[in-house]
């Protein structure tokens, strides 16, 4: 009873009443996606006598507007006229974007309120459809190398021989990142493996991160950062893409993507396959680069019974073959060398329903069920295992005039299960979470607007969280803006999760009983200057960031080397600041970023510092483009710092840099010539990558690169 207290507390606390009788309400609808537009003008006689708010809503008095001719305007959207009598409910006016308009109007799902970014409370970053298009041709493969090109986000190999990767946000470990896809969380503990590795940028319209706690709106595990990755939407303009790629590396993909919208019906579908070949890049006998074969298959049918309703159907397979270690074992030279190989099967089916009630509220309704089969083979342990997940959430948006409330539940449920293998240490296990959650997006004037947030979340095996959050955004004027605010979060142990290096899995000993959930607290502040003139922008953004987790969950070894999780009695905690300049000058695009982090452990009395994790992270993109002829180059580069080794010495700081050219030929044909690692700097070229025999090697933790320098050739045909 004193959860449902605080529940609705933190709900009304951004609601007030309605508009009396006497007013007249409008929102203003963007016809393509159904987002409202902020900052919408309503011009009576050519006069301005009213603006949207975030919620694209707009008050006005019967007696101005009765038996008048309203003008709806919006900057990139074509005018529309009215003539409105006097009534008491709400009036949607849909406006149909410019073809001609100069820039993309980003709405963001992941605040669940379908906000424009610049309008949000909540720090939010996009990589959006021409990054996923031009990724397409740098690494149709998947978007590790592109999420790793954002300040704040690092992406750690945590295998040489399985080129497993995981995602690490503002310096902490990948297991505090969680990663959506379409708000639906599949990649959790045993089925997080290859995550980011088998995501292709042509299937998605936009990936979207938040930097620091976001549990408040999507559970546990998302107390570094969460990315949601979107996958497009078919339009009314047939669309067909193929790319095929080559690499020096040997890597060879195919990839296509077709789509359509109808009148009541539409469709995607996404194909693709990838062969890479083992490489030793390195030349001490083991795989560098692991040998792949992947193929993956996304088709999805859209269904609209009206124009208030679209149900979408769809299903992700990925089949997927790895095997790295000794060469002659590759080569089928050896068959008692060491040698690791992974061969997984990814299925999931998902269903979305939204429709559009009265008063232009929206109901939404998602499930997905996922299974991630795992078979790990080496040359003295066998391990087959299978994850299930299943998601459902039902949610409401509730558009008010000045306010945006959304309620809603969601059930998830996790099992793994161990099936004929080997023997290992633990046993099958799972949980299951039952949540509600609602958040306010109060637009408290012209220049600020407030949001909470609250989430109960009921688990099985670890009790109950109950999950606050606090935003506010205030725009000082048309150039400088400022946000603020602060989360909790949490996470419950699974000794599958990712960590910073891969563990063998014989060798994990089951959870203590007495192990606890992680509880965190995280706040962050920034402060962001715009300005434009003629076609040219300038945007600086400056963040400052500050986590702290109760109760981390640690792990020791005992005297046979078997891995022991277990809870800390003192807090980890990341703080520090992420900077970083965007200019559009001309035909020139330039970017630099700095993320300067303190992670500490502050359970340790001594070598506090957390382990490969740079102090000074820095990235900087130029790229110039001749859109006359279709030609288009860019180079970048980032800097790593020094990390900590696990002895505590320290690792030397190098430069990343790619470089590539871009040509269209016509209307139909792309191609990219990239290359990447410039410099060709390796850690092979610093420290051995192994220890100990070749038939017994001891792995060293990965700090950088070691598959050197790359060069791809890719080629897009497009109608």
């Amino acid at each position: 009873m004193k959860n449902i207290y605080w529940l609705v507390a933190f709900l009304l606390l951004g609601i007030y009443s309605r508009a009396q009788s006497s007013m007249a309400v409008f929102q203003i609808i963007n016809q393509n996606t159904k987002a409202p537009i902020t900052d919408a003008e309503v011009l009576i006689n050519k006069k301005k006598i009213a603006t949207t708010d975030s919620n694209g809503i707009v008050k006005i008095n019967f007696n101005t507007i009765n038996n008048n001719e309203l003008v709806f305007e919006a900057e990139h959207f074509a005018s529309k006229k009215i003539k409105v009598n006097a009534t008491d409910s709400i009036t949607i006016v849909f406006l149909k974007p410019n073809t001609n308009a100069i820039e993309e109007i980003i709405v963001v799902s992941s605040t669940r309120n379908n906000q424009r970014i610049e309008n949000s409370p909540l720090k939010i970053e996009v990589l959006g459809r021409e990054e996923m298009e031009e990724e397409n041709l740098i690494k149709p493969s998947n978007i590790a190398s592109i999420l790793g090109d954002v300040s704040g986000v690092q992406i750690q190999q945590t295998s040489t021989t399985s080129g497993n990767a995981n995602v690490r946000i503002q310096g902490l470990g990948g297991q505090y990142t969680q990663i959506l896809k379409d708000g639906m969380p599949i990649y959790e503990g045993f089925s997080g493996g290859f995550g980011v590795m088998s995501i292709p940028p042509l299937d998605l319209k936009q990936v979207e991160l938040i930097k620091g706690s976001a549990s408040t709106l999507y559970g546990g595990g998302a107390i570094g950062g969460l990315i949601n990755i979107i996958s497009r939407r078919p339009t009314s303009k047939q669309e067909a893409v193929l790319t095929i790629n080559a690499s020096t590396l040997n890597e060879k993909n195919a990839n296509f993507y077709l789509s359509k919208k109808y009148k009541t019906i539409g469709y995607t579908a996404f194909g693709g396959y990838t062969n890479q070949a083992a490489a030793d890049v390195n030349k001490d006998g083991f795989s560098d680069v692991t040998k792949l074969s992947n193929i993956t298959f996304h088709p999805r049918l859209f269904i609209y019974p009206n124009n208030k309703t679209m149900i979408s159907i769809g299903n992700n397979l990925i089949i997927e073959k790895r095997l790295g270690g000794d060469m002659d074992y590759i080569l089928q030279k050896n068959n008692s060398s060491f040698y690791e190989g992974n061969n997984t099967i990814r299925n999931t089916t998902d269903a979305i329903v939204t429709s559009t009630i009265k008063n232009n509220w929206k109901l939404e309704a998602k499930a997905s069920y996922s299974i991630f089969d795992k078979t790990v083979n080496s040359q003295t342990h066998q391990f087959h295992g299978l994850q299930n997940n299943i998601f459902s959430e039902v949610s409401m948006q509730m558009p008010l005039p000045k306010n945006n409330i959304v309620i809603g539940t969601n059930f998830i449920n996790q099992q793994f299960k161990i099936l004929p293998s080997n023997p290992v240490l633990f046993t099958d296990f799972g949980n299951t979470t039952f949540g509600v959650f609602a958040q306010s997006t109060w637009q408290v004037n012209k220049k600020s607007i407030l949001e909470t947030g609250i989430r109960n979340d009921i688990t099985k095996n670890y009790g109950n969280f109950i999950l606050p959050r606090v935003a506010y955004i205030y725009r000082i004027n048309d150039a400088w803006a400022t946000r603020a605010g602060i989360g909790f979060g949490y996470k419950t142990p699974n000794i599958l999760n990712n960590q910073i290096r891969d563990i063998a899995i014989q060798n994990i000993l089951p959870l203590p009983t007495n192990i606890t959930a992680e509880k965190s607290i995280g706040y962050n502040a920034e402060i962001n200057y715009k300005h434009n003139w003629k076609k040219n922008e300038l945007f600086i953004n400056h963040a400052f960031f500050y986590t702290t987790i109760a109760s981390p969950i640690i792990i020791q070894t005992d005297a046979n080397n078997n891995a022991i999780f277990t809870n800390a009695n003192k807090s980890i905690s990341s703080k520090g600041f992420d900077t970083y300049t965007k200019l559009t000058l001309a035909e020139y695009e330039l970017y630099g970023g700095f993320t300067y982090t303190i992670a500490e452990r502050n359970y340790l009395t001594t070598n506090k510092w957390m382990t490969y994790t740079p102090k000074y992270r820095a990235a900087f993109t130029a790229v110039r483009e001749w859109e006359e002829h279709g030609f288009r180059i860019g180079l970048e580069a980032s800097y790593n710092g020094f990390q900590y080794r696990d002895d505590f010495s320290k690792t030397p700081a190098y430069w990343f840099i790619a470089a590539l050219v871009q040509q269209k030929f016509g209307k139909h044909i792309h191609a990219v010539l990239n290359c990447e690692n410039l410099l060709d700097y390796r850690q092979s070229r610093t420290e051995n990558l192994y220890t100990g025999s070749k038939s017994n090697p001891q792995f060293q933790t990965l700090w950088a690169p070691i598959d050197g320098r790359v060069i791809n050739l890719a080629i897009k045909y497009s109608l």
